[in-house]
């Protein structure tokens, strides 16, 4: 067979090992695990060491894989460097970068200095060579991993003067580690090959650097072309992959020929040239946008593949020798961003109640950090994967232990707004602010299905509403003291008919305090739709609503007439699974009326493909169709 062939069949066999991986992340995350823990897990078992799916063969025939997924990670590190949102919190971010840069490349290369003795592939080798392989560990001890702290900020709807500066040190920190790894991986090719460290060598080094900035400035620019041609986003993002490996390659096919024609062998960072143009089309192009969604879409897949054949890689028998080692490295990396961020954070004058802190919240590795471990692995081939297995083993206990204490550090000092919690009283209550002609349409609807309605406004003229049956609340303003004045944690779901102002001032009360779903509201301006849907509110803008609607209409009448329960015969209700009873028993178990259906089931803001063996727990949304009547034996039984 031959090496083409070969390469073929591995990779097939690999596409089919990551979509196990996938799934096997996915269970990881049930436990509050990270994701690329599972697909390093996954790796591990279909490696060579454990049931040798992926033989070391295919592992070298697979090495382009790891190129393609090395240059994606570099295009996204360039792209989370956006100057426009690092300026307010500049000086504070430029000092804590400083202090965490040299702290922890200082004293985490001085640790793996002082215990080379003890690791197996370092014994043998000379004072020089050693330093070469502490000051490359040192450079990524350094990085940080920005996927990992944006899904808690968002998670968490962190914001004020804190989080921006956590996160513009850990945006910028993948630029300037990944400069200081490939100065680094200079300085130690020459410990390593014996080469004379003087002027002419830092004339050199200066000069491929030089040489690495101006390739990316290009490549940013040609980025920029592409981007602008009329291409599906698909093809676009094969393009964009395409250039990413052709720039490992070039810069491998330039280190080979300076080799065997020049005196001096010359580097170009294939990383810092990736990284490098996407930052100029995420700067200084109009199609920032478009390549921040394409590197979305792909990341995932790319993930997947780079992340697995990272595990499958791993050399678990370095790794049973060098356990200890790996623990030692991680207390230190913790113990130098504790130094580096207080020292930092003192020089720039923040708080110190925020600098003894904040080190909880620069713990998390992920991309970068094993992407430049695995450069290391490919630029010296001779100890690179040893030296890669130590490096992961850190970069995954940094990764289990650093998003519990970034969450834990952002509610510290009270910049966190996650959802509240929500409560049942037995009896489902409907707030409506607003007065108009819809708003008393909307409670007439709701009475008719049960629902207790209060309206509320802000309006003076309101005053004089007279409804025994549906009481009015002015309020004086829109605050916290106000809504609990009206009893609103006891509402089930509000229905926000005013300004759009007012609408979203009401929106993030009711999500941090109360933890209130469904939030409905009416949207004057399309141009605000997308902050209402960062609170998971459902907006529904009246013209383009009923444009769907007669859309509805033509294509499926029946369907139309079952939302708008029009058809008096069935009717559909989102029901929340209270019942503790319920919890784990699968729907074909539940003996419900024959004439309902359940349709779906939603759990934890996602859609479950729900089916008879489906099980149920406390706090799922299930969506009924089904009789008025039937329905509401459904909902005694779902919130008994």
């Amino acid at each position: 067979m031959d090496n083409y062939t070969s390469t073929i069949i591995f990779v097939g066999s690999f596409a089919i090992i990551a979509l196990a991986s996938k799934q096997i992340g996915a269970f990881f995350t049930r436990y509050n695990l990270p994701l690329i823990s599972g697909f390093l897990f996954a790796g591990i078992l279909v490696g060579p060491f454990v049931l040798n799916l992926v033989p070391h063969e295919a592992l070298e025939n697979l090495h382009f894989v790891d190129e393609i997924s090395l240059a994606f990670i570099a295009f996204a590190a360039g792209s989370e460097l956006y100057l426009k949102e690092l300026r307010s919190r500049f000086k504070s971010i430029t000092w804590v970068t400083a202090g965490l840069v040299l702290a922890t490349f200082t004293l985490g290369s001085t640790a793996v200095f002082l215990l080379s003795d003890f690791i197996p592939f370092t014994q043998s080798m000379s004072a020089s060579n050693r330093l070469a392989v502490a000051i490359l560990a040192g450079a990524i001890l350094v990085a940080r991993s920005p996927s990992s702290a944006i899904a808690i900020v968002n998670e968490l709807r962190a914001k004020g003067p804190f989080t921006q500066t956590v996160m513009g040190v850990t945006v910028i920190m993948d630029v300037v580690v990944i400069i200081l790894f490939a100065i680094n991986s200079e300085i130690a090719d020459a410990l390593l090959t014996n080469l004379n460290v003087n002027a002419g060598f830092v004339a050199l080094l200066l000069g491929e650097l030089s040489l690495s900035l101006v390739l990316g400035y290009l490549l940013g620019r040609f980025i920029h072309f592409v981007l602008s041609l009329n291409f599906n986003s698909h093809l676009k993002a094969g393009i964009l992959l395409l250039l990413g490996y052709s720039v490992f390659i070039a810069s491998a096919l330039v280190r080979n020929f300076s080799y065997a024609n020049l005196s001096n062998e010359l580097l170009l960072e294939p990383l810092l040239i990736c990284m490098i143009s996407s930052f100029v089309v995420i700067n200084w192009s109009p199609h920032r946008d478009e390549m921040l969604s394409i590197l979305h879409d792909v990341g995932p897949a790319i993930y997947i593949a780079f992340f697995t054949l990272t595990g499958a890689s791993l050399s678990l028998d370095v790794l049973a020798k060098t356990w200890p080692i790996a623990l030692t490295l991680f207390f230190v990396r913790l113990f130098s961003i504790f130094i580096g961020s207080l020292s930092g954070g003192t020089i720039a004058r923040e708080p110190m109640r925020h600098n003894l802190v904040s080190w909880m919240a620069f713990v998390t590795q992920a991309g970068v950090g094993l992407g430049l471990a695995k450069e290391v692995a490919v630029e010296f081939p001779e100890f690179g994967q040893d030296f890669a297995t130590i490096i992961i083993s850190i970069i995954v206990l940094n990764q289990i232990v650093g998003p519990p204490f970034f969450k834990w550090v952002i509610s510290y000092v009270k910049e966190a707004h996650p959802r509240g919690e929500t409560s049942f009283d037995g009896r489902r209550d409907a707030l409506i602010f607003g007065t108009d002609h819809q708003a008393l349409a909307v409670a007439r609807q709701l009475k008719a299905h049960g629902w207790q309605i209060k309206f509320a406004c802000t309006d003076a003229a309101c005053a004089t509403w007279n409804d025994a049956e549906s009481p009015m609340h002015l309020l004086p303003s829109i605050d916290l003291d106000s809504l609990q004045a009206i009893g609103a944690a006891q509402a089930d779901a509000i229905v926000a008919m005013l300004t759009d102002e007012e609408n979203y001032q009401l929106c993030e009360l009711f999500y941090e305090h109360y933890g209130t779903e469904p939030m409905v509201v009416r949207l004057n301006d399309l141009a605000n739709l997308e902050r209402f849907q960062k609170l998971g509110a459902l907006t529904v803008d009246p013209g383009t609503a009923t444009i769907g609607l007669l859309e509805q209409f033509v294509r499926s009448p029946s369907t139309a007439s079952l939302l708008l329960a029009m058809n008096g015969e069935q009717q559909m209700v989102d029901i929340v699974v209270r019942d503790p009873d319920l919890h784990g028993m699968a729907l074909r178990d539940l003996h419900l009326p024959l004439d309902t259906l359940i349709v779906s089931v939603h759990r934890k803001g996602h859609a479950i493909v729900s089916h008879g063996y489906t099980r149920l727990k406390a706090g799922d949304k299930v969506t009924v169709i089904g009789s008025p009547e039937s329905l509401e034996a459904v909902i005694l039984k779902f919130e008994a």
